[in-house]
């Protein structure tokens, strides 16, 4: 399967994925090619329970510089193009929430939790993928810029919406509008990534917090409350409370519940399942 790769490096581990964008001579600009390939590794993550956990990165000095010039070039001399239309990309999960099912709104779909691994420069499409995570953690050398107001585009493909929720309203229109490039302590400041980690340490920390969650907690527990969490962020509170008292049922009867009161009991490593 890595073999049929050419955009990406895939890898399993440990109970951990990781999807490593490959094109460091362009700083993992992102293309159709790679577009694909992301997804079709989403999907193999997915189909494979010994995975728990999936780690978005990049290969070389960037996380992703965006997209690629050559197919921006190529959108602007289509006079018959958009870059909407190429929103044709069949739903992720049919049966999910109907806004995961948009061109790259699907992580939020994936039902294993996504760390987006910001090693280095992460710009336009790259920054938005970055925002699909669950969450976000940046290597003190990276840096950050929306960059589609430099180009003569619009906030594009649901950043308008990720964004203000994620480092407010203002936060977001400066960053939108200006397009200025922030530092990785600017944006641990705004909230847009959770962690700063020296780079030198950067892949062996970010490690040890994907193999904790592989290892210590319930993959079904990770599962029901990415869910929630996404889904609760087109309800209200009530609704919100409602949906978890209707889940709370089933969680009782899980085999994971019982293994999480058995090792706490017996003060041991936990041997979660999933089910």
């Amino acid at each position: 399967m890595a073999d049929s790769y050419t955009d990406i490096l895939y890898s399993a581990e440990g109970g951990v994925a990781t999807i490593m964008l490959n094109r460091p001579d362009k700083l993992n600009a992102w293309r159709g090619q790679m577009e694909q390939e992301v997804r079709a590794a989403m999907k193999v993550a997915t189909d494979d329970d010994s995975v728990r956990v999936i780690v978005l990165t990049g290969a070389g000095k960037g996380f992703c510089a965006g997209a690629d010039m050559n197919m921006l070039q190529n959108i602007q001399g289509d006079a018959g193009a958009s870059r909407s239309a190429i929103d044709a990309a069949a739903p992720w999960n049919p049966a999910s929430n109907e806004n995961f099912q948009k061109q790259y709104s699907y992580f939020p779909a994936v039902p294993k939790p996504i760390i987006a691994a910001i090693n280095g420069s992460a710009a336009g499409l790259g920054l938005i993928m970055a925002l699909y995570c669950d969450i976000r953690f940046s290597a003190d050398t990276a840096k950050f810029t929306t960059a589609f107001s430099r180009r003569g585009l619009v906030a594009e493909h649901g950043i308008s919406w990720l964004l203000p929720r994620l480092i407010g309203f203002a936060n977001a229109a400066d960053l939108l509008y200006s397009a200025r490039v922030i530092k990785a302590d600017e944006a641990r400041a705004m909230g847009l990534v959770s962690r700063v980690i020296p780079a030198a340490d950067f892949a062996s920390e970010v490690a040890a917090y994907a193999h904790m969650l592989a290892t210590e907690v319930s993959p079904r527990s990770l599962r029901e409350m990415k869910r929630e969490i996404w889904n609760a962020q087109f309800q209200s509170l009530g609704q919100a409370i409602e949906a978890a008292n209707g889940d709370m049922p089933a969680s009782f009867k899980s085999a994971d519940f019982k293994e999480g009161v058995a090792h706490f009991v017996e003060k041991r490593a936990p041997k979660f399942t999933g089910r």
